[in-house]
């Protein structure tokens, strides 16, 4: 049943305990995000890591590779905000197209599943915890990576990783940023309200 508008937190679509003033804390459990895959972080500070230092820009989120096609899910129970393209040639020219989801998460956190080929869900529908929300992307172009592309990028060619899951975690709704594209941040000082994806991965393990 849905909450109605009074019972709505602002930051989450999930209900307070009538009377209360508290958000209802719903059973729930974190998966991993993709399903059949080992549970492998990348190194603290290294490439794909959250907050990785890329020169120019920061990592907004954490890359988990696998490959084109895997299946992605929901970490947890929520709401779908948003859908929409992520990547593309038109603003990179060795970007491919790949699309993204923003969930608000039962537990109040909003995670951003990016890089993906496809989509399963729609903005505004509910979506359960280890449903399918959409298939890992082929994010890279690689015969247009060449010596003036970002030095990251150079190295993604040469370990030919072309497709990974992007995961970013809020904990408040994200909104458009002039500092941020395709997964980074361009300046040195980190936003409040992005969060490590790898600290709250550890809780599907």
């Amino acid at each position: 049943m849905s909450p109605r508008p009074s019972e709505t937190s602002a930051h989450s679509p999930w209900p307070t305990t009538p009377g209360q003033g508290k958000k209802r804390e719903p059973e729930r459990k974190r998966y991993w995000p993709l399903p059949g895959t080992e549970h492998t972080f990348p190194a603290e500070g290294g490439a794909g890591s959250f907050w990785e230092d890329r020169g120019d820009r920061r990592h907004a989120g954490m890359d988990l590779y696998a490959p084109a096609g895997a299946e992605v899910v929901s970490i947890e129970d929520g709401m779908v905000l948003s859908t929409g393209i992520f990547t593309s040639p038109d603003l990179v020219p060795y970007w491919n197209r790949t699309y993204q989801v923003t969930i608000a998460h039962a537990s109040g956190i909003f995670c951003r599943y990016a890089e993906l080929g496809d989509l399963t869900v729609e903005a505004g529908a509910k979506v359960d915890g280890g449903g399918i929300i959409g298939h890992v992307g082929e994010v890279l172009n690689l015969s247009l990576i060449g010596a003036g592309s970002p030095a990251y990028i150079r190295a993604l060619k040469e370990q030919a990783r072309m497709s990974m899951l992007h995961l970013e975690v809020f904990t408040s709704a994200p909104g458009p940023d002039p500092n941020y594209l395709g997964g980074n941040w361009f300046s040195s000082r980190k936003p409040a309200h992005l969060a490590d994806p790898a600290r709250v991965l550890r809780d599907s393990l």
